[in-house]
C-alpha cells in the first residue's frame, strides 16, 4: 500500500515539477495523471500490484474528496449568487458543447468500416 501511494504521489510531484519548470498552463496533478497512465501502460501491473490496490482503496472513499469542494462552494456562496447567470450559462454551454462533441465523435466512429477499426 505504501509503495502504491508512493507511485501516485511521485507521479503528482513529477507533474508539478514539469508544470513549474515549463510554465505549462495545465495543473500539475493532470500532468502527473497522464504520466501515471503512461507508466501503467508500459509496466502493465497486475491486479495485486500496490498501485492498483491503493487506487482501489482511494476510489472506495472518493466521496470524501468532494468535501473540500463543497465547503468552498458554501464559503463563496455570496460570490456565486452574484454571478449566478454567467456561471449557469457557462455550465449549460459547456455541457451542450461536450454533448455535441461526443455525439459527433460517435457518429464519425460509427461510419468507420469494421476492417479499419484496428490498425
Amino acid at each position: 500500500m505504501i509503495a502504491g501511494l508512493t507511485w501516485l504521489l511521485g507521479c503528482q510531484l513529477v507533474g508539478e515539477v514539469v508544470v513549474r519548470t515549463t510554465g505549462m498552463p495545465v495543473p500539475g496533478p493532470v500532468v502527473g495523471m497522464v504520466l501515471l497512465f503512461v507508466v501503467l501502460l508500459v509496466r502493465r501491473p497486475g491486479d495485486d500490484a500496490g498501485v492498483v490496490r491503493t487506487s482501489d482503496a482511494l476510489l472506495r472513499h472518493l466521496q470524501l474528496l468532494f468535501v473540500p469542494a463543497g465547503a468552498g462552494v458554501v464559503g463563496y456562496l455570496s460570490l456565486i449568487r452574484d454571478d449566478a447567470l454567467p456561471i449557469s450559462v457557462a455550465l449549460v454551454g459547456s455541457w451542450v458543447l461536450g454533448l455535441a462533441v461526443v455525439g459527433w465523435t460517435v457518429t464519425l466512429l460509427s461510419r468507420v468500416p469494421a476492417g479499419r477499426e484496428r490498425r
